[in-house]
């Protein structure tokens, strides 16, 4: 039989944990017949008589030493039960609550031991582990907040005017003008699915993986050339250093996610009349390219969570797009092992830099 099977956590039975035994039976033969044979070295080492400890004492003395031994055995297991189990205790009720999906738990540090005592050490550990399941938990309820909106507003924009079409009196200026923003609320839903799909399979590494060999500098000047129609719209000035031929063995779908929303961005935050520039440098170490706008640029702040998913910076140019393509180019870039960075100023534009190494 094949295929995973998918356990729910709810379904599992729990059983609560033994504390440590005042009493084992096993345990305390074990540590009579050591202690025994402990015993037992001295006297054979000096040849002691033993007939004649045993003709007077014999029976006293077994009697004797197996209530010694209990004893000795019963505050061994009450050291163990103060010094761990009590611990352990600890830990297995933090445990089991934060498989109870609390991720508030945090296990106080013993003070009775060293900072850097194996307990102490598991349970900062343990404490570190929950504060970062508590972020990926909010991080996803993040997601899904900002998932429902982003969905939310295109979905809404489609049923009012789709139900405005209705009315059979529109003039057929505004019934054109109401499908044609139909059209874009549905191109937005798409690309924003599309995109959601391409993180979700990148994060999870289920995107393929198969590089080939091409020209990086053909790949770039077709990507540049798909948005003809937008710098002819703006009247926008582009200028383009590239080699004449660079050829790599690389991931060819990856990299255009990467250059098609670099100048996506581009596009958008230039205002009419602004540059693009599309640079693409070799050296021995490093195929670098550069994507530099005059737009509208950026704080630190903003730079911060420039490549947080959903995040926005200039709120003005928000309707254009869902937050979602600098994610991708983040994430991309992280797999491949590829470096970018990105410098901005405000009222001077925006520099992004990608280096693929050799």
């Amino acid at each position: 039989m094949s295929g995973n099977k998918k356990v729910n956590r709810r379904s599992i039975q729990r059983t609560p944990p033994e504390d440590v035994s005042f009493f084992s039976l096993k345990g305390y033969i074990i540590a009579v017949t050591i202690a025994l044979m402990l015993a037992l070295i001295p006297p054979l080492m000096f040849d002691f008589n033993f007939s004649v400890l045993f003709t007077k004492y014999g029976l006293w003395y077994i009697a004797y030493y197996l209530i010694m031994s209990a004893v000795v055995y019963r505050f061994i297991l009450y050291f163990v039960k103060v010094n761990y189990s009590k611990h352990l205790k600890k830990i297995s009720e933090a445990t089991r609550s934060v498989a109870k999906g609390d991720f508030s738990v945090e296990i106080e540090l013993d003070e009775t031991l060293k900072d850097n005592s194996y307990i102490n050490v598991m349970f900062r550990d343990f404490n570190l582990m929950v504060a970062e399941l508590k972020s990926i938990e909010s991080l996803k309820d993040d997601f899904i907040s900002n998932v429902s909106h982003e969905i939310k507003t295109p979905l809404s924009v489609i049923n009012n005017y789709t139900n405005a079409l209705k009315n059979e009196d529109l003039p057929e200026k505004l019934r054109k003008e109401y499908m044609e923003i139909i059209i874009e609320s549905t191109e937005k839903l798409s690309d924003l699915v599309s995109n959601i799909l391409k993180l979700n399979k990148i994060e999870n590494r289920r995107i393929s993986s198969e590089q080939k060999e091409f020209d990086l500098s053909r790949q770039l000047s077709d990507c540049l050339l798909s948005f003809e129609s937008v710098w002819e719209e703006k009247n926008i000035d582009i200028s383009v250093e590239l080699e004449d031929r660079v050829i790599i063995t690389e991931n060819f779908a990856l990299l255009d996610i990467i250059w098609h929303n670099l100048l996506s961005n581009a596009f958008k935050f230039t205002e009419n009349g602004g540059t693009i520039s599309l640079i693409q440098t070799s050296d021995d170490e490093f195929i670098t390219v550069k994507i530099k706008d005059t737009g509208c640029g950026f704080d630190e702040e903003t730079k911060s969570h420039i490549f947080d998913k959903f995040y926005q910076g200039d709120t003005s140019h928000a309707e254009e797009g869902n937050g979602l393509g600098l994610a991708l180019v983040q994430k991309i870039a992280e797999r491949n092992n590829y470096e970018i960075s990105v410098e901005s100023e405000i009222g001077k534009g925006t520099e992004f830099t990608v280096k693929i190494k050799k």
